[in-house]
């Protein structure tokens, strides 16, 4: 009977090894219980199974006493009674190790306050779900129990709200697959001006979403577009094509159809609202007009920086915000080409917000300057904590400022892909687009998991394989390896390897061959056509004989240069085909013994 336990290896959840000096007692007893026939029926017969049965189960019930911490295995009909097996949680492309607190590097060096009102703000949906979401992730709806921990308390200590995450999240160190570390940047909320009209100074119109923009799967009465994948615009009644580019759309594909939200100074300004995904705009009159990500069109975003760096415009080392925005506002011809680079397209929203209030992230809630973070919206949860440390350039370019900061997941973004992968939120105006735009550094990522998904536990409760059996009962039944089958050729190699040997064979007989037939006679069983057949095509130039004579005079040695002048290395050819039935011009002592049946007779026999 097929043992029913999962078999996992490579884990940190695994047992540690026995001792090597002395075997566990019972090690064999589980292939003993109920498993003879599968274990021993093979080698023994009856009686000698019966003989090691007795003799083994006496050593291991002398034995067991002896252990204290021998668990012995369960049968396979008890396993139903542990219970479920709780498997820990997966994070595609994604690598984790369960730390302790006194192991996360600056962990007390952060006061968590902020990030706790953080959370606390960001508990708001979680708690008004009500059904799990559509798409399964690692967290799931974990979260709910330290949401409704958090809103029951209101806490404005460091130390208390340190104890609060200790006492409701463990710690993990998560990267990538084959990394050690994850990456972050930086992203800000610009600030500049506007108007509500189209002048000569502000003539680049911010377009709301079309009304002929579809997206699979969205109404158009949808609140806000995904920021990932196709999207369409419809010709006619049915026909659906992708929806216009950077370039129609700048050259005024969609113009005129009242779209307009506000108008800009240059395409630049927008290019970079467009990359942060909202922004603040100045009307004339001091106003404040608040706009947000809405959709896009469609096409994946396109580093412009990139481009730079590809062609040796600007060094990688060198790279930001700021030098693409000198680049473009220097070359006006180059700003467009570049621009145009990145096919995709942004539409925006109008949101009513007061002018001092955060921007609002996709989660929708609004964004803590230091404390909010986008991530990959495919793998985690708005919401989870994530303790981000490393060396980032906050105070300059080359400056190598300690970061050690507790984050929350309240945004994502298109370019925001991988389990460690975090865009930091700094505020908005100049100065946080000057810290943010300098950000592309590498930093090490902890994920605070909450209690229920803590994978130590849930580890526990996975099956784990029978014990090996010992040494002794190893001696007594080797174990040999099946003998491999024999690879079979490929008919190429097949027919490869017989041209080969074919030719060896006729190599080696050439010589024989090109020297006696002349002399040889024609076999029996062969008919004499055939013999002149092989003879006229190995020699063209010799006709060969009807009756060999009696006797042969001897030829006289000749120069080496006359004896290789006839000869030559003739291409090998097949033997002649043998023939079934005589031809008519074949001599008369060939002519077979037996009687030829006549024509009329095998008619006769065939009409019988």
């Amino acid at each position: 009977m097929t043992s029913r336990r999962a078999i996992r290896t490579g884990s940190w959840l695994g047992r540690k090894a026995d001792s090597k000096k002395k075997t566990a007692p019972g090690a064999f007893a589980g292939c003993f219980g109920a498993r003879l026939g599968s274990c021993l029926g093979p080698w023994l017969g009856a009686a000698a199974a019966g003989y090691l049965l007795a003799s083994f189960a006496s050593a291991d019930a002398q034995a067991r006493p002896a252990s204290r911490h021998h668990t012995p295995h369960a049968h396979p009909h008890e396993i139903g009674k542990r219970g479920p097996v709780a498997w820990p949680l997966e994070i595609p492309g994604g690598q984790y190790a369960p730390l302790k607190w006194n192991e996360v590097v600056g962990w007390t060096d952060d006061d968590p306050v902020p990030a706790f009102k953080t959370f606390r703000a960001s508990c708001k949906p979680i708690a008004a779900q009500k059904t799990p979401l559509a798409d399964s992730k690692a967290l799931g709806t974990s979260l709910r129990d330290p949401c409704i921990a958090a809103r029951a308390e209101d806490i404005s200590d460091s130390a208390k709200a340190r104890e609060f995450f200790e006492k409701n999240f463990t710690p993990l160190l998560i990267s990538r697959i084959g990394e050690d570390a994850g990456f972050v940047t930086g992203y800000y909320e610009p600030i500049v001006d506007g108007s509500r009209v189209q002048t000569d100074v502000y003539n680049v119109p911010v377009y709301r979403r079309p009304s002929n923009l579809f997206v699979r799967g969205f109404s158009q009465a949808s609140a806000s577009m995904p920021n990932k994948g196709q999207v369409f615009r419809k010709i006619g009644r049915r026909k659906l094509v992708p929806y216009y580019d950077r370039a129609e759309i700048e050259d005024g594909a969609i113009a005129g159809r009242g779209l307009e939200v506000v108008w800009l100074k240059s395409q630049t300004d927008l290019l970079f609202i467009q990359i942060q995904g909202s922004a603040r705009i100045r009307l004339e009159d001091g106003s404040m007009v608040r706009i947000n990500y809405d959709a896009h069109n469609g096409y994946p975003y396109t580093p412009v920086g990139r481009v730079l760096i590809e062609r040796n415009i600007v060094p990688k080392d060198q790279m930001s915000m700021q030098k693409i925005r000198e680049y473009m506002e220097q070359n006006p011809d180059g700003a467009k080409e570049l621009r145009r680079f990145n096919r995709s397209y942004v539409f925006f929203r109008e949101v009513k917000l007061a002018a001092d209030d955060e921007a609002v992230g996709a989660q929708g809630v609004p964004l803590t300057a230091g404390r909010s973070i986008a991530v990959d919206k495919s793998l985690h949860v708005y919401g989870t904590p994530f303790f981000i440390e490393g060396s980032l350039p906050i105070e300059s370019d080359t400056s190598n400022t300690p970061f050690r900061k507790l984050m929350i997941a309240q945004d994502t973004g298109s370019a925001i892909i991988g389990p460690a992968r975090a865009d930091i939120y700094f505020g908005a105006g100049a100065e946080a687009g000057r810290v943010a735009g300098r950000l592309k550094n590498p930093a090490r990522f902890v994920m605070l998991l909450p209690n229920s998904l803590d994978p130590v536990p849930r580890g526990k409760t996975v099956p784990l394989p029978d014990d090996r059996p010992s040494a002794t009962i190893a001696k007594l039944f080797p174990q040999t390896e099946a003998a491999k089958p024999p690879v079979k050729d490929t008919p190429k190699e097949a027919a490869k390897d017989a041209a080969k040997e074919t030719t060896k064979e006729t190599a080696k007989e050439q010589p024989k061959t090109e020297s006696k037939t002349e002399a040889m006679p024609a076999p029996k069983d062969q008919p004499a056509d055939a013999s002149k057949n092989t003879a006229s095509k190995e020699q063209p130039a010799a006709p060969t004989p009807l009756v060999a004579p009696a006797a042969t005079a001897p030829v006289a040695p000749t120069a080496p240069a006359a004896t290789a002048a006839p000869l030559s290395q003739a291409v090998p050819l097949p033997e002649a085909r043998p023939k079934t039935a005589p031809e008519a011009a074949a001599p008369a002592a060939v002519k077979s013994d037996t009687p030829r049946r006549s024509r009329h007779h095998r008619r006769y026999r065939h009409r019988r």
